[in-house]
């Protein structure tokens, strides 16, 4: 399965410990730090997508500006969190892995296995 890309922050146990599930299932997936390459309108929307989901299921907000942004107001719309996401990719929620059967945030990292 070399179409599998995690969307990995090294600085996380629990992504660390997925992308570990990965090569330990033999899968050398594509490694995306987001934190280093960002985030763009599109490859948001488009995890979104795949993920069956809304921007508010995937804002992290521990360890974040999420409050102080007022990101965590359930009135605050997609469109304001993908543009808070851009500009700060910390506050997208990780990991996120994508494989032919579909995505999901990986968390606790044994969902990755439903993946596979």
């Amino acid at each position: 399965m070399s179409d599998v890309i995690i969307y990995h922050n090294p600085g996380c146990g629990t992504s660390r410990n997925t992308l570990a599930l990965l090569r330990g299932k033999g899968i050398e997936p594509t490694v995306v730090e987001y934190l280093k390459a960002g985030w763009t309108k599109g490859q948001l929307q488009d995890l979104l997508k795949r993920l069956g989901s809304s921007a508010h299921d995937i804002l992290r907000v521990r360890g974040t500006e999420a409050h102080e942004l007022g990101l965590t107001d359930p009135a605050a719309s997609d469109e304001a969190l993908i543009a808070a996401m851009i500009l700060n990719p910390v506050l997208v929620e990780r990991p996120i892995v994508v494989t032919p059967k579909g995505a999901a945030l990986c968390r606790p990292a044994e969902l990755v296995l439903t993946l596979l």
